[in-house]
């Protein structure tokens, strides 16, 4: 087969979409090399995609759509599809190029979520109406959508009224890296990190709920170090001011932008991780937490029970004493810790790059034969 790949956030986004796409091309081409792998991206940059040259790379080659590379990521694919000879065409974020309807390339689509139709709060009006056309031109143009949860394909379902026998659920994988062992010795110095610590990984944004946490260590009285890993938004002036106001300055610690192989050696190293988002569409760190061997907890809510099956500990986002309770019980109870750590092994294997690739192969070949 050859496919084609709408790659710009493999490229261009450091976390979310980016890893999405950077770990779906890793997987097809480590576990299905026969294949060709066709990338259409409006910008390259190496550094965030090291392993590149193993595709064959579509990008604007003229001044003018160097200068509009927005309009040619959207507009100008079109015309290579047939040049490309291409099988199938993968949206592997939301989207699909305008006019692919019109050509004889099948299209895939994946929609990680519809969280900017459910939590309308969040978005700006202009956004909001730019990700809906995206993404009703997506569903209605593709020959199959891709969920990545049930949460998610009931949402599309919901929200634009598709077909639910047009849409395929299938988890996305998560990378090899935290699958592996390593020594994390050389961590504890890089990021002064101390001998116990909560990790709690994710956009500090007001979604994922941060400041519930540190409420609920607060209000518990619970000692051990809380290390939050992701981008901060305007929501973590929040977290400072909570942190400020109770004094927690000493057992609080902030890191962005560290290397994936960093990041599984903090799960591997960290005491538990908590991820209690109010809506997800997946809940990416949950299944990173499992395979790293770190106990999780999560919310009871969306996708994210789907998502941690028996293997993490539940609790309600909203409900401050109980997710207290909930980190006391992984800090305290070994024997409550080393099962949910061991039901996060065995469920991580489900995620795994391997599996993931088979399911996408398979998901290309029954629409080609169709």
């Amino acid at each position: 087969m050859k496919i084609g790949f709408d790659a710009k956030r493999a490229f261009l986004n450091a976390s979310g979409l980016g890893n999405y796409s950077r770990n779906t091309l890793k997987a097809l081409q480590n576990y299905f090399p026969k294949n060709k792998y066709v990338l259409f991206t409006p910008e390259i940059n190496k550094d965030l995609f090291p392993n590149h040259e193993n595709f064959d790379i579509i990008s604007p080659d003229s001044s003018i759509s160097k200068l509009f590379k927005s309009l040619w990521r959207s507009f100008s694919v079109k015309g290579q599809l047939s040049k490309q000879e291409l099988d199938i065409f993968h949206g592997l974020s939301n989207e699909l190029p305008e006019g692919i309807h019109e050509s004889k390339v099948p299209a895939v689509v994946t929609i990680h979520d519809l969280i900017f139709m459910r939590f309308p709060q969040f978005y700006k009006a202009i956004d909001r109406k730019i990700y809906s056309r995206k993404v009703k031109y997506a569903c209605t143009s593709a020959k199959k959508i891709i969920a990545i949860s049930s949460q998610t394909k009931e949402d599309i379902v919901e929200y634009l009224k598709i077909d639910p026998e047009k849409i395929e659920v299938i988890f996305q994988s998560i990378s090899t890296k935290y699958f592996e062992t390593s020594n994390t010795d050389e961590l504890v110095e890089k990021y002064n990190l101390p001998e116990k610590f909560i990790l709690a990984v994710g956009s500090i944004e007001k979604r994922k709920n941060q400041l519930s946490l540190l409420k609920a260590i607060h209000k518990a009285k619970i000692k051990t170090p809380v290390v939050f890993v992701g981008k901060p938004t305007l929501y973590a002036t929040s977290l400072v001011q909570f942190i400020s106001d109770n004094k927690l300055d000493k057992q609080v610690r902030f890191l962005n932008n560290i290397k994936k192989t960093d990041l599984a050696g903090l799960y591997k190293r960290a005491s538990l991780s908590v991820y209690i988002s109010k809506f997800e569409g997946f809940g990416l760190p949950v299944i990173e937490s499992m395979a790293s061997g770190c106990p999780v907890i999560t919310s009871n809510v969306s996708c994210l029970p789907e998502t941690a099956g028996d293997a993490a500990v539940l609790c309600d986002p909203e409900n401050i004493d109980e997710i207290g309770e909930k980190v006391k019980l992984l800090l305290e109870n070994d024997s409550v810790r080393n099962e949910i750590i061991a039901k996060g092994t065995e469920r991580a294997k489900l995620f795994h790059p391997k599996i993931y690739s088979q399911n996408l192969i398979s998901l290309y070949s029954e629409i080609l034969s169709e």
